[in-house]
């Protein structure tokens, strides 16, 4: 296995530096009654997502570094992940779409997709590198079997 295996900065830092330039970007805005209905909904469900994948990835007792995939023992393939591949990452990335909303700008989703894009092209392919060769034909099952995304 390489020894650099993933991008060097945490998910959880790209969606945080995100959410940072979506307020910049969306300076005091605001959405409307219906925008910020609707951004709860997303909000909660995203951080249920993201809670549901985590507490499933703690019970096998495997790693949720993004930064060291090769330290997982185990595929997880139950709760959230039987749905999507990457749930804690649709929540981050459901996190700043319910932020977008709630700040009532098409603007503010611009770093949503631009973190999307930096999740689906660099982070996402490295962690599937490695799990690949350490799962080998278990690992291709279950990706032929679920999404990356939804």
């Amino acid at each position: 296995m390489s020894t650099r295996t993933a991008p060097v900065i945490p998910p959880p830092v790209i969606a945080g530096a995100a959410a940072g330039v979506q307020v910049l970007l969306a300076r005091g805005g605001h959405g409307t009654p219906a925008a910020r209905i609707a951004a709860v909904l997303l909000g909660g469900a995203s951080a249920a997502l993201a809670l549901w994948a985590e507490s499933s990835f703690r019970a096998a007792q495997t790693s949720v570094n993004p930064l060291h995939p090769e330290h997982s023992s185990s595929l997880v393939t139950g709760g959230a992940n039987r749905y999507t591949r990457n749930p804690m990452y649709l929540g981050m990335v459901g996190a700043l779409g319910a932020h977008g909303l709630w700040r009532g700008s098409a603007r503010a989703m611009l770093p949503a997709a631009g973190a999307w894009l930096w999740l689906d092209r660099l982070q996402i392919p490295a962690e599937e590198r490695v799990l690949e060769e350490k799962y080998g034909g278990s690992y291709r099952q279950y990706q032929a079997r679920v999404r990356r995304w939804i």
